[in-house]
C-alpha cells in the first residue's frame, strides 16, 4: 500500500492527524444536528505520557432510541453510542471502531446494534463489498469494540478523491470528511453536508 498518500488512497499518521484536526475544528463552525455532539481529539499516552501525535478522533454519547433514531438526551429505552476514528499504520487508513450500550451500561450485542440501524445502512452492509462489520481490540482502550473493516478503504478513497482537482494539501483536509460520508452511512451516522464545503 505504498505510493503517495491520499492520491493512491492512503493517508500517512501526519496526514490523519492534519485531517482530524481539520475536521474537529470544521465540525465546530457548522451547524449540526443538536443530538450529535462534537468529535473530540483524544491524545493517547506513551508510557504514561500524554502524546499529540498519537490519538484519535471521538465522537462520543451519541443517543438513540431503540429504533435507531437519534436523539438528544438520554431517557427511557436508549441506546448510547461512542465512535472513534484510529490510524491504522497496517492499512495506512482511518478505522471506525464503535460500540453501544444500554442506558444502565451494558453493553449491546451486534444484532442489538444492526436493529437500531436505518433500513439504508443495514442496506449497505448487506450489499457492499467493502464494508462489513467485526469486533477487535480497539489499538489505544485494548478493549473489543465494533470496527467497519479497513481491508478496501484505500480503494474506494482513491476513486472517491481521484476526480478532485484539488491541491495535495487540499485533499489532505478533505479525507477524513470524505471518508466519513461513506462509512457513516453503514452505522448510521448522519455526516452533515457543510462539513465538506470549505468556509
Amino acid at each position: 500500500m505504498g505510493g503517495s498518500p491520499v492520491g493512491d488512497g492512503t493517508l500517512s499518521l501526519d496526514g490523519f492527524n492534519a485531517s482530524a484536526r481539520a475536521l474537529e475544528k470544521r465540525w465546530k463552525e457548522i451547524e449540526v444536528d443538536e443530538s450529535l455532539p462534537d468529535w473530540t481529539w483524544k491524545p493517547c499516552s506513551n508510557l504514561g505520557v500524554p502524546s499529540e501525535v498519537e490519538g484519535y478522533l471521538a465522537l462520543e454519547g451519541v443517543y438513540r432510541d431503540c429504533g435507531g433514531s437519534q436523539v438528544q438526551s438520554s431517557s427511557g429505552n436508549i441506546h448510547v453510542y461512542d465512535f472513534h476514528v484510529v490510524y491504522s499504520h497496517s492499512y495506512k487508513a482511518p478505522v471506525l471502531y464503535f460500540q453501544g450500550h444500554r442506558s444502565d451500561g451494558q453493553l449491546l450485542t451486534l444484532d442489538e446494534i444492526k436493529q437500531d440501524l436505518p433500513s439504508d445502512s443495514l442496506k449497505v452492509l448487506s450489499e457492499s463489498k467493502w464494508t462489513f462489520i467485526t469486533r477487535e481490540e480497539h489499538p489505544q482502550l485494548s478493549r473489543p469494540w465494533f470496527t467497519l473493516h479497513p481491508c478496501a478503504t484505500s480503494d474506494w478513497m482513491k476513486l472517491l478523491l481521484e476526480e478532485s482537482k484539488v491541491a495535495y494539501e487540499e485533499q489532505l483536509l478533505r479525507y477524513l470528511p470524505a471518508w466519513l460520508s461513506v462509512v457513516g452511512q453503514a452505522v448510521g451516522l448522519k455526516i452533515p453536508l457543510e462539513l465538506h464545503c470549505r468556509p
